[in-house]
Order: structure tokens, then C-alpha cells, then sequence
């Protein structure tokens, strides 16, 4: 069906190529008119796309029951993973975007809010399979956010839905995803916990041998160390390190070279005179 709308398309395709002088025409003169072969082309376009999203979404309904009910210890074949439902779901958004941009719809309200709600639908379901992805290698932050973007959407579905509940009836359950991603969020919170309980556990335990600290270093950490009990065990530092120690004071009198001592001229020229008189008279025995 997919081929023949192709072919389809192809024809009217080559129908609609005016020459330059007509399509100029078109362009600025007519602008807000969409002649009848145009009308075709967008309703075998939408076909088309129509046609290819419910393949899609079959297949990834097919892959969600296969994802739920695969068994680890077959391995004959490959087994689904969510990274091939997150490549569905991206080729389903990227038709209802071409859907929007079809020429001679865009005045049609009603149909730019169907799409645009169906739009929410896929987005939900993709960020709950990415989600599942980081799930699976315990990236817990990453999956929480986009579990909290899945209710988001889905949650703006039920609002906006109204009148357009027909046309998503055909659809993904809505409210079956939110209870599921709300049973996901609680295994992934406790998952989160125990991960980071044996994450904790094992760097300690790691810690420990790596650091190779003798037993007066950790006396407050409890380690199950077998080489303590060897004649090897790693007790004490030995022999002991140099560890600085506070010198005795010296005390240096400085002080003298700055006292300014006073003028001592006049008692040092008497006693040179009396010393010299003295000497002379004791040489001739003058004594008084």
C-alpha cells in the first residue's frame, strides 16, 4: 500500500510542476488559494503517512509484548532492547510533522489539535522507553526526570483530549501509561537506594585496601583484615618518621648596641692630668 501511494504521489507530483511564469503567478498573486491536483497531493500524502504510522505503532506494540516476555537464557536471536522502540517512536513524530506542514491544511484548527495531541501521545511513550533505557544502566537521576516529562505529557493529554477522544481512541492507552510509570517511578527509587547502599559498601571496602593504612590509623573503621593476624600485619609505622619538635629559645642581648651611653670628656681629661703629675713625682721621690 505504502509502494502504490509512493507511485501515486510521483504522478500528481509531475502533474503539478507549472512552469516558472505560472508558479510566480501562484506565489504572489494567489497566495492564499491551493489548487485541486494540490488538494490531491496532500490527501495521498496524508494517506501515506497515516498509513506508515500505524505500522510503526504496530511493530512497536509488537516489540513492547516481546520486551516484556523475553527470556534472558535464550540466545539464539537477538532480543529486543528499548532503544528500537525509541527509534519507532522518533520516525511516528517525525510523520505527524510532515502531516502538519501538508499544503492546504493549515487553516484547519481541529485537525493542527488532534495532531498535536496525538503528537503528546508518541512523545510520552518515547520518553518512557528512554527512561527504560538509562533504567538498564543505572543512570536513576536521568530516569526519574524523564519518568516526571512522561506524566507531564501524558497528564496534558487527559486535559486537552475533549472532543478529540474518537480520534485517540485508536491510540496508546494514556491512563495505562501513567499507572505504569508510576509503578516504574517505586522500583526505581528502591532500586536507587540499594545501588547506592552497594556502591557505598564496595568503595569502602575497596578504600580500605587500596589506602594500606596500618591498624593505629583506623582504629574508628571496622575492617575485616586478614594480615592482621600474620607476621606480617601492618600495625604501626616503623621505624617511626621525624616529626618536628620546638627548639629551645636562645636569648641574644642586643640591646647594648643601641643604648646611647652620656658625654664622659671632662671626668676622663682630670683623672689623665693627676695620673701623669703623680707619675713624675714618683719617679723624682717627690711624695706628698
Amino acid at each position: 500500500m505504502l509502494s502504490e501511494c509512493r507511485d501515486a504521489i510521483q504522478v500528481v507530483r509531475e502533474e503539478l510542476k507549472p512552469d516558472q511564469k505560472q508558479r510566480d503567478y501562484i506565489l504572489e498573486g494567489e497566495s492564499g488559494k491551493v489548487s485541486n491536483l494540490q488538494y490531491l497531493h496532500s490527501y495521498l500524502t496524508y494517506i501515506k503517512l497515516s498509513t506508515a504510522i500505524k505500522r510503526n505503532e504496530n511493530m512497536a506494540k509488537g516489540l513492547q509484548r516481546a520486551l516484556l516476555q523475553q527470556q534472558p537464557e535464550d540466545d539464539s536471536k537477538r532480543s529486543p532492547r528499548p532503544q528500537d522502540l525509541i527509534r519507532l517512536y522518533d520516525i511516528i513524530l517525525q510523520n505527524l510533522v510532515e502531516l502538519l506542514q501538508l499544503p492546504g491544511l493549515e487553516e484547519d484548527k481541529a485537525f493542527q489539535k488532534e495532531i498535536g495531541l496525538k503528537t503528546l501521545v508518541f512523545k510520552a511513550y518515547r520518553c518512557f522507553f528512554i527512561a527504560q533505557s538509562y533504567v538498564l544502566v543505572k543512570k536513576w537521576s536521568e530516569a526519574l526526570v524523564l519518568y516526571d516529562r512522561v506524566l507531564k505529557y501524558a497528564n496534558e493529554v487527559n486535559s486537552d483530549a475533549g472532543a478529540f477522544k474518537n480520534s485517540l481512541k485508536d491510540l496508546p492507552d494514556v491512563q495505562e501509561l501513567i499507572t505504569q510509570v508510576r509503578s516504574e517511578k517505586c522500583s526505581l527509587q528502591a532500586a536507587a537506594i540499594l545501588d547506592g547502599n552497594d556502591a557505598h559498601q564496595t568503595e569502602t571496602s575497596s578504600s580500605q585496601v587500596k589506602d594500606n593504612k596500618p591498624l593505629v590509623e583506623r582504629f574508628e573503621t571496622f575492617c575485616l583484615d586478614p594480615s592482621l593476624v600474620t607476621k606480617q600485619a601492618n600495625l604501626v609505622h616503623f621505624p617511626p618518621g621525624f616529626q618536628p619538635i620546638p627548639c629551645k629559645p636562645l636569648f641574644f642581648d642586643l640591646a647594648l648596641n643601641h643604648v646611647a651611653f652620656p658625654p664622659l670628656e671632662d671626668k676622663l681629661e682630670q683623672k689623665t692630668k693627676s695620673g701623669l703629675t703623680g707619675y713624675i713625682k714618683g719617679i723624682f721621690g717627690f711624695r706628698s
